[in-house]
């Protein structure tokens, strides 16, 4: 094989696009829901070593907001920052805040190296944040994206001010009940239109009854191909070694984690972490329920503030 083809060839430890055409239709699908949250103010691309990072930049309305503490929003896996379509014009309302394409899912970053281990991950995210810029900023989490908050709550947590979990991954190993609701509820995606709201209350599952949010799914699962293992649960003891404010929001009817367990279980071991159930919802607190949430994460990060003299008011 010559060092040309070796170049060429894809790499398959690395998340991918299935080709072009795919990919474009995926992201017209996101667009198509971001135009149903905030306007971003700007978006751009910052490298790191493990690939190009793709990052929206939203609000606030208020210019006296532009020197509080910035949020940044991790998506989930199989997604990316459109996600937060619901939640970026609560947020940015109030603060800055700062969407990350994370490398390795669908979006408009590029990986170029492998991010999964731990370590790697922490590192991504700190080199991140330092392009951007970003010394000080409450970090927000969905599903995977709360396992790497929590991981750089763990490994790398000199820029936080805060970490807040929505759902996260991190506390349990990833359970068969899980793997088969994403299943079902992709499954669920081709109903009849009658049928999807039943199914979407039956399944916790808002994709079902939001067109936009559906198409982005299942052009998502269409255009890439993710090149990663589950996450491992931290252990016990470093769960212990986190020491930034902790908020943990977990949905009553999670199929991620047993709720009740972690609700007593993550205080007990973070010092000073503070964990709620949020009924009404499953795996998606913050798409079901975004004025709630939006309200929640601001007045625990307004807290967190206040103790901070030098976090901007």
């Amino acid at each position: 094989m010559s060092e040309n083809t070796a170049r060429t060839r894809p790499r398959h430890d690395v998340g991918r696009y299935v080709n072009d055409a795919l990919r474009d239709r995926y992201f017209a699908a996101c667009d198509a829901l971001y135009a149903m949250g905030a306007p971003a103010r700007s978006e751009t691309d910052v490298e790191t070593g493990f690939g190009t990072t793709h990052v929206y930049r939203y609000g606030p309305a208020d210019p006296a907001a532009e020197s509080r503490t910035p949020v940044v929003l991790i998506h989930g896996a199989g997604a990316c920052s459109a996600q937060w379509y619901p939640n970026t014009p609560g947020l940015s309302a109030e603060r800055p805040v700062y969407a990350l394409d994370t490398p390795g899912d669908p979006g408009r970053s590029v990986q170029r190296e492998p991010m999964w281990q731990p370590e790697r991950a922490a590192q991504w995210l700190d080199e991140a944040l330092d392009a951007l810029g970003l010394d000080r900023v409450h970090l927000v989490g969905s599903s995977y994206g709360g396992w790497l908050v929590l991981n750089q709550a763990h490994r790398r947590p000199g820029r936080l001010a805060s970490v807040t979990l929505l759902d996260p991954g991190g506390l349990e190993k990833v359970g068969l009940r899980f793997f088969t609701w994403i299943f079902i509820s992709l499954f669920a995606t081709f109903a009849p239109r009658a049928l999807r709201p039943r199914l979407a209350a039956w399944l916790e599952q808002p994709v079902l009854v939001v067109p936009e949010l559906r198409a982005m799914v299942r052009a998502s699962v269409r255009a890439f191909r993710i090149r990663r293992p589950a996450p491992l649960p931290l252990t016990e003891s470093e769960l212990r070694t986190i020491h930034t404010p902790l908020y943990l929001v977990l949905g009553k009817r999670s199929l991620l984690v047993h709720p009740k367990r972690q609700l007593e279980r993550v205080p007990r071991l973070i010092a000073g972490a503070r964990a709620e159930i949020v009924a009404d919802t499953g795996h998606g607190p913050a798409i079901d329920h975004p004025d709630l949430l939006d309200a929640k994460m601001l007045s625990f990060m307004d807290g967190v503030d206040s103790l901070d003299p030098a976090a901007g008011t």
